[in-house]
């Protein structure tokens, strides 16, 4: 008796492309940091332009490591870091964001662990640092999940939807 092959409902990272950001993706990063949802979970102001992210994006120099995720073509995640200068070059500081429509599908886990492999494997980080707002329950259980630990509040860290906002300083040491 021929068993009929197990269907298995397709895997929403499968077309997901991790790679690096180029001035000529200007359009969709901005269009993606002008998401409400998005821009809730950063320091950036409303209504980006292209042009203010293309000179952004050109001026990332030697020590930034920039990557977008694509999903069919369009750019849906950003993250990176910028690794610091003189006696604190073995640690860099972390930036990232999805989509608002494509969270808790493992992305960003993808898109994280693809940026701490290029501190730990390639560049020898010892390690990086972030901050994130205290509500933002989902980045900080995965930010937890890759190793990085709450090292302390910063409080009144800035201003958002009329209030002041607290933020975790996180970090991740190298194992």
């Amino acid at each position: 008796m021929n068993a009929e092959p197990a269907v298995h409902p397709p895997n929403p990272t499968d077309d997901v492309v991790i790679r690096a950001a180029r001035p000529i993706d200007c359009e969709g990063i901005a269009a993606l940091g002008n998401m409400p949802g998005y821009r809730w979970g950063t320091l950036r102001l409303p209504y980006q332009s292209p042009e203010e992210t293309r000179k952004r994006l050109e001026g990332n120099g030697p020590n930034n490591v920039s990557l977008v995720v694509e999903k069919n073509g369009r750019i849906i995640g950003l993250g990176g870091f910028e690794r610091l200068p003189g006696r604190r070059s073995h640690a860099a500081y972390l930036g990232m964001g999805l989509h608002d429509d494509f969270r808790g599908q493992g992305i960003g886990f993808r898109l994280l662990r693809e940026i701490i492999m290029i501190a730990d494997d390639w560049l020898n980080l010892r390690r990086i640092e972030l901050t994130v707002y205290v509500d933002n329950a989902p980045a900080i259980a995965l930010y937890k999940r890759n190793g990085f630990e709450i090292e302390g509040t910063h409080r009144d860290f800035a201003f958002r939807g009329g209030v002041f906002v607290d933020a975790y300083a996180m970090a991740r040491i190298k194992p």
